[in-house]
């Protein structure tokens, strides 16, 4: 998207990470900035969640920023180790209900939506499985490829998919409302009786408050192109991702909505971190 903005805008476009208490450092640095169009915040799921489960923001997720377009989503995928004797979700679930609270399930990180999964999978069914939280998705997978110490991934499609195709792992379900074009055959969990279950991760669009409505269309209109040229589009889709380009004003009704989601599940699971 970077590369794509700057040919179009004729002036350089940086991607500056900054990293630190589940990208509240980001966040902070983007709500002080200046109102003017020149910072743009990338940013996913935390947008929505980190009120839940940090004890203090020094910034609003809502009042401190303007919405500028969803962008992707990118679904995760709820696999089995290939040994495992499970091979569907209701065979998964009764199998944490004969082992209750014996069931580990590994996450890439406290807090992602990968472990938010996880907290959803228990809230909807009923079941309670341990959170084994990893410090990425490869030391998640190590420990839970064949011979491992977990039952059950929540993996972001990405890192999981190839271990599923090569048959070192067994998928059991897609996490968002729709089966994906690169795993057709794979359900969903609405599909095997997991009602309202439709989680991905997401990234999107924000600019600073206050931000001029004329800039913020403008940036809009833009990233919407962007997204559908050849030299992005492709690697997206190459990435699992599903096109959004939704409007400001969808993607403020969509945080709206996934701040109602979460706050109840992450205050259930007493998950708190630390800023």
């Amino acid at each position: 998207m970077a590369a794509r903005l700057q040919e179009v805008w004729g002036q350089p476009v940086t991607v500056q990470n900054i990293p630190g208490a589940g990208g509240n450092a980001a966040a902070e640095e983007v709500a002080k900035s200046a109102p003017d169009g020149s910072t743009i915040f990338i940013v996913g799921p935390g947008q929505a969640i980190n009120k839940f489960m940090y004890a203090s923001l020094r910034y609003d997720p809502v009042a401190d920023f303007a919405p500028v377009t969803q962008l992707v989503e990118q679904p995760n995928v709820m696999a089995v180790p290939i040994t495992s004797p499970v091979r569907s979700v209701q065979e998964f679930i009764a199998y944490c209900k004969a082992n209750p609270g014996q069931v580990r399930y590994a996450s890439a990180g406290a807090g992602t939506t990968l472990h938010l999964c996880g907290e959803l999978f228990n809230h909807i069914t009923g079941v309670h499985m341990q959170h084994v939280p990893y410090a990425g998705s490869q030391p998640a997978l190590n420990d839970f490829l064949p011979g491992g110490v977990i039952d059950v991934i929540f993996d972001n499609v990405v890192s999981i998919l190839p271990q599923v195709l090569t048959g070192n792992a067994r998928g059991l379900a897609v996490t968002t409302a729709k089966r994906i074009a690169v795993a057709p055959k794979l359900p969903t969990l609405i599909e095997q009786g997991v009602p309202g279950f439709d989680v991905a991760s997401w990234f999107a669009f924000f600019v600073p408050a206050k931000t001029p409505p004329g800039v913020v269309d403008a940036i809009y209109k833009d990233s919407i192109a962007a997204l559908a040229h050849e030299s992005v589009k492709p690697k997206l889709q190459q990435l699992g991702c599903e096109i959004i380009g939704s409007t400001p004003q969808a993607l403020g009704a969509y945080l709206k909505s996934e701040i109602e989601r979460w706050g109840p599940v992450i205050m259930e699971a007493h998950i708190r971190l630390e800023n």
